[in-house]
């Protein structure tokens, strides 16, 4: 029989892995809203099940793809047509200005 103990303290260095992101998103979303936990003198670990509750937390307000609600809601849409905020930033843009220039 294999028994193997799951740490309750994630270190830092792990966290991000653990959390399924890379370290600048872990950084900005995950860390300003759960505890650090000194380990020696430059250490810092997490508690694990405030990561899981963080975890859990975003899933209830973001909701799932799958989701009944959402379903519908893509359904309704004609196809092609998506709804949100335009991601591109004005440096974007006016990066391809630059490069248009360039041609």
């Amino acid at each position: 029989m294999n028994n193997l103990i799951q740490p309750r303290l994630i270190r830092y260095r792990d966290a991000p892995f653990y959390m399924g992101m890379d370290k600048n998103r872990f950084n900005k979303e995950v860390r300003p809203f759960i505890s650090d936990i000194p380990i020696g003198v430059q250490g810092i670990a997490f508690d694990r099940l405030d990561l899981d509750e963080w975890i859990d937390d975003y899933k209830s307000r973001a909701g799932r793809l799958g989701d009944e609600i959402c379903q519908k809601e893509l359904q309704v849409l004609p196809k092609g047509e998506t709804t949100g905020t335009s991601i591109k930033s004005s440096e974007e843009q006016d990066f391809m200005r630059a490069l248009e220039q360039i041609r």
